[in-house]
């Protein structure tokens, strides 16, 4: 009996080590995003559509980079597929586009790796990661991304929660998946569906089943398991203009580089809702003198502050948003001060308007969404997104196959 437990133990090890999780980058690098049209996106993208990853590097020396695609499975853990089953020439090429900063008291290159590209196109949906290496072939950063097909419907109704303690801080969604006139072998075993709550991966839901078929139709009405913590509409600062105050910046001193300290700000989970239209915890690089956002946009040091009952010895407190991919590391990590008794923490971010959260974590590393520091409201304006996987019984990966959006702005009680 020990050695079968032993045997279980390493195989329930093995699952998940084996399950990717992206690479955080160093220091140096900042401001890591995809982007349509010049505007950073949540990193889904339709099958064969262009799209760019863009990052910074704040030693500004045009440093050579290298980059690999990888695809995995719905629960990321490695694929079946060969490389060049799901990936349409070569990888592993050097990113060729960059430009060095001008103007900028903080001097950094700006790179821009674009798909599909001259060496290589992404030729199959499922989930993606993108490995960023320096020359000496060291990874510096790993970002995910998901390619899909839109060729099946799906249908998504946001709900208040169903439960009493409750529903006035959740939102349940519900929805159907109708594969219509495809022939797809047991949708019930073979279908997987993830949702997501304003493209964050890391309170995603997985592994829900369908409760029942209505025709071509595969309807999902839980009332729990498809729930979400319903949080507060997001928080922002506005820098385009790096030399002035604003309704959020109450003061800006100079140095090597800027620093910008926002007002104090003060939890929100004990007062009432107060609608104020946010972008989803994106951010938008913006130097309100130039023209090319890129590369003429500074870098501030920006000084949050945050007033909480939250204690410090029990619970940690992040600042977070697309900004740093919802990172839960020592570089957004706040830090309690006990003359002022509030929360701070600088942080490097470049210019323009930022959404952000602060995001409460527990002594074992779990997001604590229930006791949020800025509450839960179901009012709360968020996107809920759905990706429907498939696998069929001689396929060797998961593609994926619908996508489905809603937005709580039509809750329905």
């Amino acid at each position: 009996m020990k050695q079968l437990f032993q045997i279980l133990a390493l195989l329930l090890t093995t699952l998940v080590i084996s399950q990717e999780k992206e690479v955080i980058p160093p220091y140096n690098i900042k401001t890591i995003t995809f982007s349509q049209n010049v505007n950073n996106t949540i990193p889904f993208f339709r099958l064969g559509e262009n799209f760019d990853l863009q990052f910074d590097d704040l030693y500004g020396n045009e440093a050579d980079y290298y980059y690999t695609i990888e695809q995995y499975n719905y629960d990321w853990t490695p694929t079946q597929l060969l490389k060049n089953e799901y990936l349409s020439g070569l990888d592993n090429q050097r990113i060729q586009n960059y430009q060095n900063s001008l103007n900028c008291l903080q001097i950094y290159s700006h790179y821009t790796l674009s798909f599909p590209n001259k060496f290589n196109q992404i030729i199959k949906s499922g989930n993606y990661i993108v490995k960023i290496f320096d020359e000496d072939q060291e990874i510096v950063f790993s970002k995910k991304f998901i390619i899909y097909e839109d060729n099946t419907a799906v249908g998504i109704t946001v709900r208040r929660s169903r439960d009493m303690e409750t529903v006035n801080q959740k939102h349940n969604i519900e929805f159907f998946i109708d594969f219509k006139d495809k022939l797809l072998q047991n949708p019930k075993e073979n279908v997987k569906v993830s949702i997501f709550q304003n493209g964050k991966f890391n309170n995603a839901i997985h592994n829900i089943k369908p409760q029942y078929t209505i025709g071509t139709q595969l309807i999902y009405r839980y009332n729990k398991e498809t729930q979400f913590w319903a949080g507060n509409e997001y928080l922002n600062f506005e820098n385009k203009n790096i030399r002035g105050a604003s309704n959020t910046v109450f003061k800006v001193t100079s140095g090597d580089i800027y620093n910008t300290f926002l007002y104090t700000n003060e939890a929100r989970k004990n007062k009432i809702y107060t609608f104020f239209p946010d972008i989803n915890g994106n951010f938008f690089v913006n130097n309100l003198n130039t023209t090319q956002n890129t590369i003429e946009a500074d870098y501030s040091w920006i000084y949050f502050s945050l007033v909480s009952d939250i204690n410090p010895l029990e619970k940690s407190i992040y600042v977070t948003g697309m900004f740093n991919n919802y990172q839960l590391s020592d570089e957004f990590k706040m830090e309690y001060n006990t003359k002022t008794k509030t929360f701070e923490k600088p942080i490097l971010l470049k210019q323009g308007f930022t959404n952000y959260m602060y995001t409460v974590v527990d002594k074992n590393g779990k997001i604590d969404e229930k006791n949020a520091v800025d509450g839960n409201f179901y009012q709360t304006e968020n996107e809920y997104i759905v990706l429907v996987y498939y696998r069929g019984g001689v396929e060797r990966y998961d593609r994926i196959i619908g996508i489905g959006r809603a937005n709580s702005t039509d809750i329905i009680n």
